[in-house]
């Protein structure tokens, strides 16, 4: 194979990998679509909220657009959530390790959470979206500390 055909080659594989999404941005964009269906929310809402189309909305949930860091912001305003909830749970190659480093030494709190399945459960979507369609916050409060007082301590 001559020098040419070899650089052709490597070039190829150079632009194929800039265009397969970040894994980051994948895990970003999971995060961000598991957060829109817990709160029972279309793409075209979140999109109307944040003055995209459904269709950007799709990209950046598949981690095929980048967020940047003001759309993520924003995001985190629209759904609700810390901006590092879009990092929680990070597999340890994608650098998820850190956060338990940084939790050592003190930089961040430990955070409780479900483990993976649970959040995807039929029941628990149901269940979180019943609780957000109860419009009285104290009601609301008072089901939270009802659930709450029923569950083992530990």
């Amino acid at each position: 194979m001559g020098s040419t055909a070899m650089a052709t080659e490597e070039g190829v594989d150079r632009v194929e990998r800039e265009h397969r999404p970040s894994p980051i941005d994948v895990h970003v964009g999971g995060r961000v679509r598991l957060r829109r269906t817990l709160l029972g929310m279309s793409q075209e809402k979140l999109g109307e909220a944040l003055g995209l189309t459904f269709q950007q909305v799709q990209k950046y949930e598949r981690g095929v657009n980048r967020i940047g860091a003001s759309r993520l912001f924003d995001l985190a305003r629209v759904l609700d959530v810390p901006i590092g909830f879009f990092f929680d749970d990070m597999p340890d190659a994608l650098g998820g390790g850190m956060n338990t480093m940084r939790r050592a030494i003190g930089f961040a709190e430990q955070q409780e959470g479900f483990e993976d399945d649970t959040l995807h459960r039929r029941e628990t979507l149901e269940l979180v979206r019943a609780y957000y369609r109860i419009t009285d916050s104290s009601v609301r409060k008072r089901v939270f500390e009802l659930i709450k007082s029923l569950t083992p301590t530990d």
